[in-house]
């Protein structure tokens, strides 16, 4: 391909307090950082988001010029030609950090952890990132979560499910309807895509929520992160 293999990702860890059997990789909104998306859902939790057999891994996105805000840098997972979804995607930037992101999805699989034992999601942009991964590169995942995060009207996902036959990862989905910034509507209309082409797809919807994180929320995460990555029963050697 000639091209330099991109440098891995930096990231902040939680490990599981017992064996690691499964692992999470939760990706943060535009201009945070694995660190910072750590950090907040920490004072949110007043404790870090941590589990028995679960490793929670917190990559952070490399800085790049980001369009919105004027091509300064920022990081951020791709590119975007504004924050709306009615304009197409920026795909050659979706594209290349899919392949970073495999690259950590690898590590773990190298660590002994199966596809459908890896659960990915992330807030807002991580979101969306989510989705494209899972559903174009690696549909043998545990399950994808996006929080207040939407696709573009004609995205490259839906395009990839529409010629889609085998099973699918379960979405979890969350917005408030006072979001300011990625709208609810956005939200709302990608779950009624993805259920149309086969996802199964839940939305929970948080009255009077903005474009934050709330503590009902993530308990809610965690409930179901647990449902998807249950303590395996230890194996007899």
């Amino acid at each position: 391909l000639g091209m330099a293999a991109p440098a891995a990702l930096q990231r902040s860890v939680v490990s599981p307090a017992g064996r690691h059997t499964a692992s999470l990789i939760f990706l943060h909104g535009s201009g945070d950082t694995g660190q910072g998306a750590r950090g907040w859902i920490k004072q949110i939790l007043n404790q870090d988001m941590a589990f028995q057999h679960i490793k929670v891994i917190y990559p952070t996105a490399p800085a790049r010029p980001y369009t919105p805000m004027k091509g300064a840098f920022s990081n951020v997972w791709f590119d975007r030609y504004k924050i709306s979804n009615d304009c197409p995607e920026h795909i050659e930037s979706i594209d290349s950090m899919c392949r970073g992101l495999t690259d950590l999805i690898n590590d773990e699989v190298k660590n002994g952890i199966a596809k459908n034992r890896i659960l990915i999601g992330g807030f807002s942009m991580g979101g969306g990132m989510a989705m494209h991964l899972a559903y174009r590169f690696h549909q043998d995942l545990a399950g994808v979560f996006a929080l207040s995060s939407f696709l573009n009207k004609d995205s490259a996902v839906y395009q990839a499910l529409k010629r889609n036959e085998s099973a699918l990862p379960e979405l979890f989905q969350c917005h408030g309807t006072a979001d300011e910034l990625v709208l609810y509507s956005w939200g709302e209309e990608t779950n009624k895509m993805l259920k149309s082409l086969g996802v199964s797809a839940s939305l929970h919807t948080f009255p009077n929520l903005n474009h934050e994180l709330s503590r009902t929320e993530i308990e809610k995460l965690k409930s179901w992160i647990v449902k998807k990555l249950p303590v395996e029963a230890s194996k007899a050697n």
